[in-house]
């Protein structure tokens, strides 16, 4: 009997340096690199209202809105990720180009595929960041908003956004109709 492969290891480094050179986007986490699957039209659509909203909004503001392909980095995880939406208001992350660290919110559009990925792992590596307030998943089938908002405690509390209810950034101060989020979407 054959023996298993191996997957290659990466250091943080190596993950940089090798993907800086690939026309993919990948995330790491903790060693390991995962390739990003392409987006529908639907998640494309409702990140960019989102992110347009956000810029919009925090327009003046210290803060700055980034979409899908700037990098986040979990340092107390050793992971890398891509958010489909993210907002930092960090002096440090606004003096590094390639890569934030210390954000306000992040927001993930969910997909079939990764739905279950987005709600576990990745939300339990992204409670690790300290400046993390807000985390919203955005349910493109059900036009449904699940935020969840650290609380004085330092509690994860959950509130929902029905299809038909405005969405309420509390981590911003913006509040987003269903109209707005789901602009031009196509179901």
């Amino acid at each position: 009997m054959g023996q298993a492969a191996e997957k290659p290891v990466f250091t943080p480094q190596d993950y940089l340096a090798w993907e800086a050179e690939q026309p993919e986007r990948h995330e790491y986490l903790d060693g390991e690199v995962f390739a990003m699957a392409g987006a529908e039209d639907r998640h494309v659509t409702v990140s960019m209202n989102l992110a347009f909203a956000l810029r919009q909004h925090l327009r003046g503001s210290p803060c700055r809105t980034y979409m899908s392909e700037m990098r986040l980095h979990v340092a107390a995880a050793n992971c890398y990720f891509y958010p489909d939406v993210m907002v930092t208001c960090s002096a440090r992350d606004l003096a590094s180009p390639l890569v934030k660290a210390e954000p306000k919110l992040l927001v993930e559009v969910l997909s079939p595929s990764t739905a279950a990925y987005d709600r576990g792992v990745k939300f339990s590596h992204y409670r690790r960041l300290e400046s993390l307030e807000e985390y919203a998943l955005i349910d493109l089938d059900t036009r449904s908003t699940d935020c969840f908002r650290k609380s004085a405690e330092g509690l994860w509390v959950l509130h929902p956004f029905a299809r038909d209810e405005t969405v309420v950034l509390a981590s911003v101060g913006l509040e987003l109709p269903p109209e707005q989020l789901f602009a031009d979407v196509i179901d």
